[in-house]
């Protein structure tokens, strides 16, 4: 568990860092730190911790930050407790990082992603020092894949290591290597950060996201792989938080509170 400060909204533990904060700190770690891993939890991604999946309630809770990837939660927040909801989501994260400067010649393990995105981290960012390994698709059905990915990470060392293999599925792989002995680094779920850092998929326009319609973009590029992700299983996010704003007028008696 992280003894970073947190804030629990919707039923998940938020570490509340802004982007800049969040970035310092992971690029602050010290490499040979025992290996600790950040989340960013969406508003699937908390619809579905609030509902009680332990696949993603579990890695919230023993990451080291949990971080807000959405700006309909701040909207939330702002408007329905009156707590602005600092934003970190993991695309920016991973931008600012790289900004930063990754030096060309750390170490970086991938779990996820393909030769391309990592031929372009190689080539745009000169970094020397990649190491991939792509599961298959339905990988955590096997349990002999499973280990696979996590001795890739022990055999692979790195100050970066992005789990890309879908959610949940990296945010468990990330639980499971807490529990390994041997392991440093950062690891960061990222979700799709790296294709857009290296340009292979097209960001929503900075004011396309300043106006909290991201999700509309990338369901316009998508619709059919997008359509449940946005009207089934994200949905739910605006009655959950009008029943915990509901709960807690209700318990406080007066004023607003984080649910």
């Amino acid at each position: 568990m992280s003894d970073l400060p947190r804030r629990r909204f919707l039923g998940v533990a938020f570490t509340p860092l802004t982007l800049e904060a969040a970035t310092r700190a992971v690029a602050d770690r010290p490499e040979t730190a025992p290996f600790a891993f950040v989340v960013t939890p969406n508003a699937q991604h908390v619809v579905a911790a609030y509902s009680g999946e332990a696949r993603f309630r579990g890695p919230q809770g023993a990451a080291w930050m949990v971080l807000n990837d959405s700006r309909i939660l701040r909207l939330l927040s702002l408007g329905l407790f009156g707590r602005d909801f600092p934003l970190a989501a993991g695309s920016d994260l991973t931008a600012r990082l790289f900004e930063l400067g990754v030096p060309w010649d750390a170490r970086v393990t991938l779990i996820g992603g393909d030769a391309e995105v990592e031929a372009r981290l190689r080539s745009q960012f000169g970094l020397s020092r990649i190491a991939r390994f792509t599961p298959s698709f339905g990988f955590w059905r096997d349990p002999a894949e499973v280990e696979q990915c996590l001795r890739f990470v022990l055999d692979h060392p790195a100050r970066y290591v992005f789990l890309i293999a879908g959610a949940p599925q990296s945010e468990m792989l990330a639980l499971r290597l807490t529990q390994m002995e041997g392991i440093s680094g950062v690891g960061l779920c990222v979700g799709s950060a790296l294709n857009f850092l290296t340009g292979r998929v097209k960001r929503a326009p900075w004011w396309v996201r300043a106006a909290t319609l991201e999700w509309a973009w990338r369901l316009a590029q998508r619709p059919r792989g997008h359509f449940r992700r946005v009207f089934i299983e994200s949905a739910p996010i605006l009655w959950i938080a009008l029943k915990e704003r509901l709960k807690a007028g209700r318990e406080a008696g007066t004023g607003p509170s984080p649910a």
